[in-house]
């Protein structure tokens, strides 16, 4: 029995593992040198391999395409599985503040170690370099044509990840399966017109993100970059808003609130009680609701507020735009920024032509398809992987069960 799995990612290692057993050969195709290349550089190269455990009903709600799907996998292989499996190799892993969890090591080299390891044991071969340029019906499996020749497999996992552009998915061409669209998911706010991207480097806990004219908000840590702000709430919008953001052309106007634990009245009323009891106190050098001395400098300009001023001094008109300041700082948004070696499309084979049940195609059988490759994307905290182990561990152990 071949099979063969096209794409040398997380969710093609972790498939090609779950595929092997006695009397069947599995072979990675990487079209590139490079393997694990994600796993390598995921959380700053520390690999953010999963999420803290939590109810499937609240896990899928982390993925703005591919919820609905996503349940069935889940109650297959959920993030307590993945720790099973990773610790049961020897690989410890830690729960941090946000929920996101990484190996103790704080290295990705754990993980990819721990993977080959696997592989090795396994005598999975892996042929990097091998891109392939066509994949053909044959009456007992299929053909795959590549830059090093053609192959014949019995079973195929198409693992290659998420594409930038519809283009690259020509390799499946003759399969016939519908292919949405590719657009990019989790990305950065350019900002180049605005002075707030000078305080590079500030970043908040707390900040609630809002997209103007449309119900789309997030909240969490906001950093501010010299390309404008980026951090999880930002990406995680970007992720739920991506189509809308596509079809936009990424201009947009952010309203930000820079402490998500208070609202309008809020503000108003804390700064109101401050005059009272801190009538003397310079505005400017003394910051309140956990904003950074800087950035509240920023605000207190913004508002017109002089360097010396005190809070008994404060105009209501100056009140009034330091709290909209702080509340509903409205950013224009004028381009996105993606990272190469992260990126994460929206997009990719309709899940409705996949069995939930097996990630076995509806049109062909014994072709399987795993990881970001499907129009499936989740936000950032782990969510991307854990969808990857998921599907290409139902998708390598769901080869054993076809009829051939």
């Amino acid at each position: 029995m071949k099979i063969a799995i096209i794409g040398g990612g997380a969710a093609g290692f972790f498939a090609a593992i779950q595929a092997s057993g006695p009397g069947r050969s599995v072979t990675i195709f990487e079209k590139s040198s490079k393997i694990l290349l994600k796993v390598k550089v995921s959380g700053g190269g520390r690999c953010n391999v999963t999420h803290q455990p939590m109810e499937i009903s609240k896990l899928v709600k982390n993925y703005p395409r591919g919820e609905k799907f996503l349940k069935k996998v889940f109650s297959k292989f959920d993030s307590n599985d993945t720790i099973d499996w990773f610790e049961k190799r020897g690989v410890a892993l830690k729960i941090e503040a946000d929920g996101r969890m990484f190996p103790v090591t704080d290295d990705s080299q754990t993980v990819i170690d721990c993977i080959l390891k696997e592989v090795n044991r396994l005598k999975i071969e892996l042929l990097k370099s091998h891109a392939i340029l066509e994949i053909d019906k044959l009456e007992t499996g299929y053909k795959l044509k590549t830059n090093h020749g053609d192959f014949a497999v019995n079973q195929i996992i198409v693992t290659t990840g998420g594409f930038p552009k519809t283009e690259s998915y020509s390799f499946l061409k003759s399969l016939n399966h519908n292919i949405v669209d590719p657009i990019p998911s989790l990305f950065t706010f350019n900002t180049p017109r605005e002075s707030l991207k000078e305080l590079m480097g500030i970043s908040v806990k707390n900040g609630l993100v809002k997209i103007a004219g449309t119900k789309l908000n997030y909240q969490g840590p906001i950093l501010i970059t010299h390309w404008g702000v980026s951090g999880p709430a930002v990406l995680k919008l970007s992720s739920f808003g991506a189509k809308w953001l596509y079809d936009q052309q990424y201009q947009a106007a952010a309203l930000i609130n820079w402490n998500g634990s208070f609202g309008e009245l809020d503000y108003l009323e804390n700064l109101q009680n401050y005059v009272v009891n801190h009538p003397n106190r310079k505005v400017v050098t003394n910051p309140l609701f956990e904003i950074p001395a800087r950035l509240w400098g920023h605000f207190c300009d913004k508002s017109e507020i002089e360097i010396k001023q005190t809070h008994a001094r404060l105009t209501k008109k100056q009140l009034n735009k330091l709290v909209q300041n702080l509340f509903c700082y409205n950013l224009r948004v004028e381009g996105k920024t993606t990272f190469k070696e992260e990126f994460v499309t929206a997009g990719g084979i309709s899940l409705d032509q996949i069995n939930s049940d097996t990630m076995e195609s509806k049109i062909h059988p014994n072709l399987y398809f795993a990881g970001e490759v499907l129009d499936i994307d989740g936000i950032t905290g782990g969510f991307n992987f854990q969808a990857a182990w998921s599907t290409g561990y139902l998708a390598g152990k769901s080869t054993h069960n076809s009829d051939l």
